[in-house]
C-alpha cells in the first residue's frame, strides 16, 4: 500500500498536543471506490496498516469508529484527506459557542469561520451534520468532541487542525487580558 503519511501526521498531532491516547483518526480517499482510515483503537503516532472502507459495501469491523463521518464527507465533497483530532482549546470553545471566528492573522487568512455542530460521536447524525457543513467549510468542530478538517492532502488537513487550536488559544488568551 502507498504511504499516505498517516504515521508522520499522527506524530505531528501528538507533538502539538492535538490528540491524546488513541483518540482521533486520519483518512485518505483512495481511487473513487473508497478510502483508507486508521484502525479503531490504534494510536495515531504508530497507526499500523490503515483499513480500506469501500463507498459501497461492508465496512470492516476494525475501521475507526468515526468512519461514518469520513464516508459522508467523501461522498458529499471533493476532499481527498481528513484529520479528526481532539484539540483541547477548540473542544472547550465548542462548548460555549456555535462558531469560532479567529482573531489572529493566520486564522483570518485561512479559515475566517469555523462552524460548530452537534451529534453523538460515532453516529450517522454526527456524520450528516459534519458532511453538510463541510460542503462549504474545510474545518468543523463537533461540540465537545473535536475537529474535522479536510483538504487535498493530509498536510492541508493537519494545518487546518493546528490552525483551529491556535485560533482558540488566541481567543482564550485575549480574554485573560480583558
Amino acid at each position: 500500500m502507498q504511504d499516505y503519511g498517516f504515521e508522520r501526521i499522527g506524530k505531528r498531532l501528538f507533538a502539538e498536543h492535538l490528540v491524546g491516547g488513541n483518540f482521533g483518526n486520519i483518512s485518505v480517499r483512495d481511487r473513487d471506490d473508497g478510502f483508507f482510515i486508521k484502525k479503531t483503537g490504534a494510536f495515531l503516532d504508530t497507526p499500523g496498516e490503515p483499513v480500506f472502507v469501500p463507498f459501497n459495501g461492508e465496512v470492516p469491523e476494525d475501521a475507526s469508529s468515526e468512519y461514518r463521518v469520513h464516508l459522508a464527507v467523501y461522498q458529499k465533497t471533493p476532499y481527498r484527506a481528513i484529520v479528526h483530532a481532539h484539540p483541547p482549546y477548540a473542544v472547550a470553545a465548542s462548548l460555549v459557542t456555535d462558531e469560532i471566528r479567529p482573531l489572529d492573522s493566520e486564522g483570518l487568512m485561512f479559515c475566517s469561520l469555523i462552524p460548530v455542530t452537534s451529534g453523538t460521536p460515532g453516529t450517522q447524525d454526527l456524520a450528516d451534520a459534519v458532511a453538510y457543513l463541510m460542503q462549504h467549510h474545510k474545518l468543523v468542530i463537533a461540540r465537545g468532541h473535536g475537529t474535522f478538517a479536510a483538504g487535498t492532502t493530509l498536510d492541508e488537513a493537519f494545518l487546518l487542525t493546528s490552525l483551529a487550536e491556535h485560533a482558540c488559544k488566541v481567543i482564550a488568551f485575549k480574554k485573560m487580558f480583558l
